[in-house]
């Protein structure tokens, strides 16, 4: 028996009693992603709860007036979600995630079906678009295609390859004749005949197309800086610049061809007619820094928005006016979600990052509040009295207020740089460090360095050449920030390297002083943790590998597999972490790995994280979609949690 087993054999008193508490949903959410409207009704699909709701609102009184849930259907997997939503023959048909499935709703039954499948577990249909005889066409992910439902029939047609590559259709609109698409890869628009099935590109932006519609002889695509206006046969195309800084998350049209689309993330209205030169102004956001799901018109005059946090709002456009209604104050039903992110503040509270929320457990008190912040908080950092947060899709970094829940932007990492995976406080400098990734086909990721005081930001675009950055790490003591790296970038392109490098960089003169490759064959760092001159370091997509490199030589002095992948953590001198699949666990890493709990669910949006109360084996961490606090003292026996769902 090795020295940590027959230190773990000893389970005497400190390890009798419960070792696990729960606390409720860590992360409650009303988020929203698809929506409609028809009649009168709005239509609205759940984000993060199993199973989804669809919940039908009644645009005058600006009620729920009833929901359904959409059952999961025969594939592996259950569905969280469902980014596509349309009417079509007087019925709301839902596409969902990550399971991609095509469901109906009749809002003259109450009954909800399964129609079709479009794919395996970890797919999603992105859009859904009815031609004006009723036929369905959904873009999917991760194959990149367009597929028909004929709602009649039942029967599926499958377009085919669009574009070498591509993974993603995502956003699709249908006229009599054809389906358009965008590539958000690739960056297309294409328009196919749905009698032919031939595919013609009309448009190429200089970013992924994510956003369209269309309306008379002309199409509208939305790619990044640009409004693209094109006639349906490709010709007569404009570019449209968007307002700096901003970009269109949702458009719509009305009758006499006018364009109303919303802009990120100030969420401000705007107007656009065919031979204008810009986009108008109409009016201030009446959901600042959220997502606009969805943009419709009903009548001539007032414009209906669906935000991804979970509201909807009307504007009038005669006056200006607007009015937002929060989506669970109206009786829509909320429930726990896969939280992004997690932070202790020792003493006070448990803060957990979801969508567009921050929900807070009170450690004094045992209270739970919750309010709002602009994104997801893919990862959060404590200094002095206030939380900073590292937002996606804006790529924004923010600061929370711990005695007020003020939050405040610092500002954008910009540089294509929309995925901050990782941040960290340097106490020596008084600066954030924040690792990042870029959004779509790119590959290169930055090195951010924050003032949190000022705000200036500098961004080191490209550290580790040809890769992202998902993780960092820290050793102040030498001024030295090591970092992890991705050749996949933000996906969709084809890599230039093939083995995921460390490098380190130094903090007062601004330079990389080595970089390595540890493991010739693995692409991805999920995250890296520099402690006792090691660096250990978890692969994602190299079935839960595992290392510890010594930064003296370089090289790899330990490694082994667990059980999946997530994020490290130091305590009281030794290494930790905690990760997906085989049920959720829990390991302490040294020489070799050991099995510290078991059965705490894979229900982490992002990195399964723990967080240890200081001077103690207790660490806050999730059981299930719940918060819990666990023992996870090394000396007691292997830990085996019930999940709460």
């Amino acid at each position: 028996m090795v020295p940590a087993q027959a230190a773990r054999a000893e389970s005497g008193a400190s390890c009798a009693g419960p070792r696990v508490e729960t606390f409720g949903p860590a992360s409650v959410t009303g988020a929203i992603v698809g929506a409609a409207v028809h009649e009168g009704k709005a239509y609205v699909v759940t984000r993060g709860q199993k199973p989804p709701v669809l919940a039908e609102i009644d645009l005058a009184t600006r009620k729920v007036i009833r929901s359904v849930r959409l059952p999961d259907g025969p594939a592996t997997g259950e569905p969280e979600g469902g980014w596509a939503t349309v009417v079509a023959g007087g019925k709301v048909y839902v596409g969902t995630y990550p399971v991609p499935d095509l469901y109906s709703f009749d809002p003259a039954t109450g009954d909800v079906a399964h129609l079709a499948s479009f794919g395996r577990n970890g797919g999603y249909i992105w859009a859904l678009a009815a031609a004006p005889d009723g036929t369905l066409y959904a873009g999917t992910y991760p194959d990149g295609r367009v597929k028909e439902y004929v709602p009649a029939t039942g029967a599926v047609r499958d377009f085919g390859v669009l574009a070498t590559g591509e993974r993603y259709v995502r956003a699709i609109a249908a006229d009599a004749q054809n389906v358009y698409a965008g590539l958000l890869d690739k960056g297309k628009l294409v328009a196919i005949n749905r009698a032919t099935g031939a595919v013609k590109e009309l448009a190429q932006g200089t970013t992924g197309i994510g956003v369209l519609a269309e309306h008379g002889d002309r199409v509208f695509a939305v790619s990044g800086p640009s409004l693209i206006d094109v006639r349906k046969d490709g010709t007569d195309a404009r570019n449209v610049a968007i307002p700096p800084g901003s970009s269109l998350d949702a458009l719509t049209v009305a009758a006499d061809g006018t364009v109303y689309g919303t802009t990120r993330p100030d969420g401000a209205v705007h107007r656009y007619r065919t031979g204008d030169g810009a986009l108008t102004k109409v009016a201030d956001s009446p959901s600042r820094e959220d997502e606009t799901r969805r943009l419709a018109l009903t009548g001539d005059d007032t414009l209906v928005g669906f935000s991804g946090s979970g509201g909807m709002w009307s504007l009038d456009l005669r006056t200006g006016r607007s009015e937002f209604t929060d989506l669970i104050e109206a009786g829509l039903p909320s429930g726990p979600e896969r939280p992004q992110s997690m932070l202790l503040v020792p003493g006070r509270a448990v803060y957990v990052g979801g969508h567009f929320f921050m929900d807070v457990r009170d450690l004094r008190t045992g209270k739970q509040r919750r309010f709002r912040v602009p994104g997801e908080p893919k990862d959060l950092v404590q200094r002095g009295n206030k939380i900073y947060a590292a937002i996606y899709p804006s790529g924004t970094i923010i600061s929370i207020d711990l005695r007020t829940d003020e939050v405040r932007s610092l500002g954008s990492l910009g540089h294509d740089q929309q995925r901050p995976w990782d941040i960290e406080y340097d106490p020596v400098t008084d600066k954030l460090l924040v690792a990042s990734a870029p959004l779509g086909a790119k590959l290169e990721g930055a090195l951010s360095i924050v003032d949190p005081d000022t705000g200036e930001i500098d961004v080191y675009k490209g550290v580790i050449p040809g890769q992202s950055l998902m993780s960092l790490s820290l050793d102040a003591g030498k001024g030295i920030v090591y970092l992890g790296g991705d050749v996949l970038g933000g996906g969709g392109v084809t890599p230039v390297k093939t083995a995921a490098s460390v490098a380190a960089f130094d903090l007062r003169s601004r330079t990389v002083l080595w970089q390595v490759d540890p493991v010739a064959t693995f692409r991805t760092f999920q995250d890296i943790k520099v402690h006792g001159g090691l660096l250990y370091g978890v692969y994602k997509r190299d079935s839960g590998a595992w290392i510890a490199l010594d930064l003296a030589t370089r090289t790899v002095k330990h490694q082994g597999t667990l059980s999946g992948y997530g994020e490290l953590t130091t305590h009281r001198g030794r290494v930790f972490v905690s990760t997906f699949f085989g049920g959720g666990n829990a390991y302490e890493l040294g020489t070799e790995a050991t099995h510290l709990a078991t059965g705490l669910g894979d229900d982490w949006y992002t990195n399964p994280q723990l967080h240890f109360e200081p001077g103690s084996w207790k660490a806050w961490a999730m059981s299930g979609r719940h918060l819990a606090r666990i023992d996870l003292n090394p000396r007691c026996p292997l830990l085996t949690v019930t999940p709460q769902t």
